[in-house]
């Protein structure tokens, strides 16, 4: 179902004149925005029972942090605004007002500085009730700010906000109208939300996972982060200054191969010396392309393979980056202290491939400066040619003649490494073949996945399995 836009004007002046809302509006760092349009609108009297700035660091602190210092523009910060002004407004008025729905709207955002040096974010959220004396219902989420002038990112954080509180008002019933609404009256070269979440009596049908998708998919953000407990997760939070190993795959289903892949990779990084246990991260890296099932997303084959990799305790990520430079490119925003991305013979090949970079000014050499920064590698695992079974590496991948010389380079400097294969015996099996194998009726499958992923195919009957079948 696609959205029809609305004017924020519009909004804010819909939302004054439904008198049965009434909230509060506290914003911090930039400026009274959100606040402004109900203003400017008229009839705000009906709708905003306080707004506040808290400006200073110190006044945040007693307001929201029981006076202790933290970090001010945080997930922390936010959930203590919408806390502790929820429930003012339920102690002031719930008896006065038992007619109302109650909002709290809360941002803390920090916009470009003078000398824009700075990361422009920040964090935005709402609690509310849509009946009255009903449950809270919270939604937070996490945006990047893209515009190189502080007055437009306040432009742009006062739009999005009166979206987000129309959005929760109106559109609490389709999460996909709800995030279509959000870019009403806003462009996608503006902001990006890296993460979002809902909660709350009337929005227990949310899973936050596929929010997360729906984010991707509408173009609102390149990527998005799961944790290994499946929980959705602000990119910068998890990757600032860590160490990072990423795996793309399909992994439809895991087979032993992936595993060996994720085994045999991280054996090679704990050589590196500068590899850290407990500050490394390991991602399952899904695209959005591996995710279209006859150009539809396929939810439920989503979840069941976001369910499999946490089970095998991994993180995973979703985009929407096809090269490979490209998701370089985000990790690199992050100040990661070393990026390994681990790639098969068949990728390696089209990593290599000048046909690739054509729409590139700088073509493969611009590509391959993006693709190897200084603390970046690219893990090789081997696999087996179908003509005669010979074991192929990066040593015998095909490439150009003109190509040869820099992909030696990159060798001999350690920015492309072969890592080894510990079930050799099942390297001529793909993910495909076993994915045909199981819709298909043909016994012996199991032998080429985890135990585990097997038991769990056979039970939830994933992937087209049918016992009737076998």
């Amino acid at each position: 179902m696609q959205h029809d836009s609305i004017p924020v004007s519009r909004k804010a002046l819909s939302i004054n004149l439904d008198t049965s809302f009434f909230g509060t509006i506290a914003e911090i760092g930039g400026g009274q925005e959100v606040a402004r349009h109900f203003f400017q609108a008229g009839g705000a009297s009906g709708t905003v029972a306080k707004t506040i700035s808290a400006y200073d660091k110190r006044f945040s602190d007693v307001l929201y942090n029981e006076g202790r210092s933290d970090r001010y523009v945080s997930e922390d910060r936010l959930m203590k605004m919408l806390e502790t002004e929820y429930r003012e407004l339920q102690e002031l008025l719930a008896d006065e007002r038992p007619d109302a729905c109650f909002f709290a709207f809360a941002d803390t955002v920090e916009i470009l500085n003078y000398a824009k040096t700075n990361y422009a974010h920040g964090w935005m959220g709402i609690r509310f009730q849509l009946q009255p004396g009903g449950g809270a219902n919270t939604v937070i989420l996490h945006v990047k700010l893209l515009e190189n002038d502080g007055l437009l990112q306040q432009k742009t954080l006062g739009i999005l906000g009166v979206n987000l509180i129309y959005a929760c008002k109106y559109y609490h019933h389709s999460p996909n109208l709800f995030l279509q609404s959000l870019m009403d009256d806003l462009s996608r070269d503006r902001f990006r939300i890296t993460m979002m979440q809902m909660s709350g009596s009337d929005l227990e049908y949310v899973d936050n996972r596929l929010l997360g998708l729906q984010l991707v998919q509408n173009g609102m953000t390149h990527a998005i982060m799961f944790d290994r407990n499946g929980q959705i997760r602000q990119p910068s939070d998890m990757l600032y200054k860590k160490n990072v190993l990423a795996f793309r795959g399909s992994f439809r289903p895991i087979t032993n191969v992936t595993v060996d892949i994720l085994h045999q990779s991280l054996a090679m990084f704990r050589k590196d010396e500068d590899y850290e246990p407990d500050n490394t991260y390991f991602f399952c890296e899904i695209t959005l392309n591996n995710i279209l099932t006859e150009g539809e997303v396929d939810t439920r084959d989503f979840l069941e393979r976001v369910d499999m990799l946490n089970a095998l305790g991994q993180n995973v990520m979703v985009s929407d980056f096809r090269e490979y430079y490209k998701l370089v490119d985000f990790f690199s925003n992050f100040k990661l202290k070393k990026l390994r991305v681990v790639v098969g013979v068949p990728a390696l090949e089209k990593i290599l491939d000048k046909r690739y970079y054509e729409h590139l000014r700088g073509g493969i050499m611009e590509a391959m400066a993006k693709l190897f920064p200084a603390n970046m590698k690219l893990y090789v695992y081997p696999t087996r040619s179908e003509e005669d079974g010979r074991l192929i590496t990066s040593r015998s991948v095909r490439m150009d003649e003109d190509v040869e010389k820099l992909f030696e380079y990159l060798r001999m400097n350690r920015f492309i490494i072969d890592i080894p294969s510990g079930v050799t015996d099942h390297l001529f099996i793909t993910s495909h073949e076993v994915l045909r194998m199981i819709r298909e009726g043909e016994k012996g499958w199991e032998a080429y996945v985890p135990e585990e992923v097997s038991r769990t195919i056979r039970e939830k009957k994933l992937f087209g399995y049918d016992p009737e079948r076998f």
